[in-house]
């Protein structure tokens, strides 16, 4: 990627909690300090246990004509971490209000919003406390809420996740001494492709590993109570009422987000796009960039997602 302008900062949660973000890009390089300050902003929402690394291609795609904001959720990344994971408000709501605390400390005033797995949510949830502010959404391999009710199309799961939970909270932080040399294993990278996490024809490794490793430094509390905490979202009844462009991205093989969620939202939402990845795994982020960037191209050409100039 060519040389492009950049900002980082913290912006402070009305709890205190400090959250890392950072904008990249601006106007082409002949547009000037001004033009690269007014430019439209792409907003990224990331999954949980993900941190900015996972919208690198979107990034060098975008940066020279838009600027583009990336930030951590409470827990992850640079933003500051949790005392006690069990107690913290870690719901869908609670990151959506962290949104518009980044924008406010960013500058930003309306912006179209990306979203991955569960930032999707994050993204209805910010257009349900400010539509006046987003001019587009992009949600990306994700539901509108109750995620594990359909986690591997299996009734049980949140069952599972339920008892994942307990047994992480109860055994507190010597979890960490088992988990963490797993995910940093040189077996990760088979696991993950034998058991269809991710496409291994598409996806590159050093995609993955950035992934894992950021996974295995997280607080695995943060980390269980975060995905608990998407289920018990649910914005689909919001969804029929969604009045801007917005384009829905699905993937094949997604085996998190199932690909007939996302034709659901695509059919509730009035005129939303559509764009279904063949052979896509719910880390099709990172394995079919260019198709995904192409089509958001022709998305944005088309509908102005922006909104006026």
């Amino acid at each position: 990627m060519e040389d492009v302008s950049f900002r980082t900062g913290f912006a402070t949660a009305p709890d205190g909690m400090r959250l890392y973000w950072r904008i990249v890009g601006g106007a082409e390089a002949d547009g000037g300090a001004d033009s690269a300050a007014t430019a439209p902003v792409i907003v990224c929402c990331n999954g949980v246990g993900v941190s900015l690394f996972f919208w690198k291609y979107l990034v060098e795609h975008y940066a020279g004509r838009y600027r583009v904001l990336l930030w951590d959720y409470r827990g992850h990344g640079r933003s500051d971490r949790l005392p006690y994971a069990a107690d913290a408000d870690l719901s869908i709501g609670r990151h959506a209000k962290d949104l518009w605390c980044v924008l406010d400390d960013a500058g930003v005033d309306r912006a179209l919003l990306a979203g991955h797995s569960m930032g999707c949510q994050v993204i209805y949830e910010a257009w349900r406390q400010q539509p006046d502010r987003v001019t587009g959404l992009v949600p990306m391999l994700g539901s509108a809420g109750k995620t594990l009710e359909t986690f591997f199309d299996y009734s049980g799961s949140p069952a599972i996740f339920r008892q994942i939970a307990r047994i992480i909270d109860s055994t507190g932080y010597r979890v960490h001494y088992l988990v963490r040399p797993l995910l940093e294993s040189p077996l990760a990278w088979p696991v993950a492709k034998n058991f269809g996490l991710v496409d291994p024809f598409y996806c590159k490794r050093d995609d993955l590993l950035s992934y894992l490793r950021h996974l295995s430094s997280l607080d695995l509390q943060i980390f269980i109570h975060t995905v608990l905490a998407t289920n018990e979202h649910d914005a689909w009844d919001l969804l029929h009422r969604i009045d801007i462009p917005v384009l829905i991205i699905a993937a094949e093989r997604d085996a998190f987000t199932p690909v007939y969620l996302s034709k659901r939202i695509a059919d509730t939402i009035p005129a939303a796009d559509y764009l279904m990845l063949a052979e896509g795994s719910h880390a099709a982020l990172i394995e079919q960039p260019e198709t995904i960037l192409h089509r958001m191209d022709r998305f944005i050409d088309e509908r102005n997602p922006f909104g006026a100039a």
